[in-house]
């Protein structure tokens, strides 16, 4: 194994296209609850609008030997992003400032987990929306039947908060001044 870690600039995300849509095939491949939702979910409809929706965006590549193994993006976003006609991810009330940290699709290939490419992409990331002193609130949402994600997240320093659309998603939520670890 090369593994090497590469920030995209926006301009390049279609990079991201083919390790975006293995995400989807495999949260539809984990899902128990409503695994059709998944049929429409691609890179196309999750992660360019996300990107254009953002205020800020942050891409990283995993690549071994040139070819990209995994993916991790995360953005700075207008609360107001986050209920549309898909859900309402989180009470808006609860959420004081105008904009919200996300860590928002995260993958890697099968055959290169173990090797503490997860930690070093969520550490990344983190490092990266820790920059923004205008942001108090992270969130991940995890698709439902990913449980070994959802023991990542809370390892990491991320608590349950709640489940939207009748479980199909859980969303996990960290405060700045939670300290997140990068165990």
């Amino acid at each position: 194994m090369n593994i090497t870690y590469e920030v995209l600039p926006v301009e390049r995300v279609e990079e991201c296209r083919d390790v975006c849509n293995d995400l989807m095939a495999f949260q539809k491949s984990k899902a128990y609850i409503t695994p059709e939702l998944f049929d429409s979910m691609n890179f196309e409809t999750r992660m360019l609008p996300s990107i254009k929706n953002a205020r800020h965006n942050y891409i990283v590549v995993v690549k071994d030997h040139g070819k990209t193994v995994g993916y991790v993006y995360s953005n700075i976003s207008p609360k107001e992003a986050y209920s549309n006609d898909f859900a309402t991810f989180f009470d808006m009330a609860s959420v004081k400032r105008e904009l919200v940290g996300c860590l928002s699709q995260f993958y890697i290939k099968e055959e290169y987990r173990k090797y503490g490419v997860g930690s070093m992409l969520f550490s990344m990331s983190m490092d990266w929306l820790r920059q923004f002193s205008e942001v108090e609130d992270y969130f991940i949402f995890v698709s439902n039947g990913n449980a070994d994600a959802l023991e990542f997240y809370k390892r990491k320093g991320f608590n349950v908060s709640h489940d939207i659309l009748d479980g199909f998603i859980t969303v996990l939520r960290s405060h700045k001044t939670k300290s997140l670890t990068k165990k």
